[in-house]
């Protein structure tokens, strides 16, 4: 691509971004911790259950240095309703590392912030574009991972889609420029109906260009979801209902099977908890009661 179709694209895209840009509260900080909260919480969550968990998490523990502070236990509580309880896991751990090693204060750089715990590729990218206000590098989330692949014409490989994700970068507007491909991935790039009549940069997109062909470029590129295994019925639904119960009260070992959605079952039951407590996200006394770690 020239340099003035590049630059046509960047300016289309942002004038866009800054006429239907959603209004969301991460978006109105620069504060790393925030932004680190939000991007850990959005992951793999409707924003709308996000939303009132956020704002609570933050006035509990507005900084690294309150969260490493706090019980384990009372962390995973309060991250009740947003699911993939491990994340609350890694946040606790990552503000008690940051604390320990970096003064208290996320580093502002791409290798330090992936040697955290929970914090990988697009999560590190996310705080330097939204917090840092980088413009080195691009956020990789599905909704842009998609966008990027249909502007190519073709699936990508990891490395492609990061590089091509990095070079993308409007000059001199990192935060605006991801926060826009996310806006245009999440609301008109989507994925079985995609709403080309509405996009600012259709005239870019090379899957356009070619009349949508049936093969869509995106499916199985890089960064791409491909939705999840069923819930209902599955280990996944049992750890949960056990991290709920826990965050009740203490459950008893005769408990287990029941509690978790399995009283035929407590083989699984047992093999299931055994996981919970691998995750840090459970304790078991000698008698077999679990509980919240402390």
């Amino acid at each position: 691509m020239t340099r003035n179709r590049r630059e046509a694209r960047h300016g289309a895209l942002l004038d866009w971004f800054g006429h239907r840009q959603r209004d969301l509260p991460w978006r109105r900080t620069r504060d790393p911790w925030a932004v680190l909260v939000s991007e850990l919480m959005l992951q793999q969550t409707q924003v709308a259950r996000v939303l009132p968990k956020y704002e609570a998490f933050l006035a509990q523990w507005p900084t690294p240095a309150a969260c490493a502070a706090a019980p384990l236990g009372d962390v995973v509580t309060a991250w009740a309703g947003l699911g993939y309880n491990r994340r609350a896991v890694n946040l606790h751990r990552c503000a008690q590392q940051v604390v320990a090693g970096h003064g208290g204060s996320l580093p502002e750089d791409l290798d330090a912030l992936l040697a955290l715990p929970g914090i990988g590729p697009y999560t590190a990218r996310a705080v330097l574009a939204f917090a840092f206000e980088s413009d080195e590098v691009g956020v990789l989330d599905t909704n842009a991972a998609r966008v990027l692949a249909r502007w190519s014409g073709r699936s990508l490989r990891p490395k492609e889609a990061r590089a091509l994700a990095d070079a993308s970068v409007a000059p001199a507007a990192g935060w605006a420029w991801n926060q826009a491909m996310l806006d245009l991935g999440a609301t008109v790039c989507v994925p079985r109906t995609p709403r080309c009549g509405e996009c600012p940069v259709a005239e870019w997109c090379t899957w356009h260009r070619e009349g949508l062909p049936e093969l869509d470029p995106a499916v199985g590129s890089a960064g791409v979801s491909t939705g999840q295994s069923r819930f209902d019925g599955s280990d996944r639904q049992g750890r949960g209902r056990l991290v709920d119960a826990l965050r009740v009260g203490p459950v008893p070992a005769a408990d287990l099977a029941a509690v978790m959605g399995w009283p035929d079952d407590p083989a699984r039951a047992t093999r299931v908890a055994a996981t919970v407590v691998a995750d840090h996200l459970a304790t078991v006394d000698h008698d077999g009661t679990h509980h919240l770690p402390s």
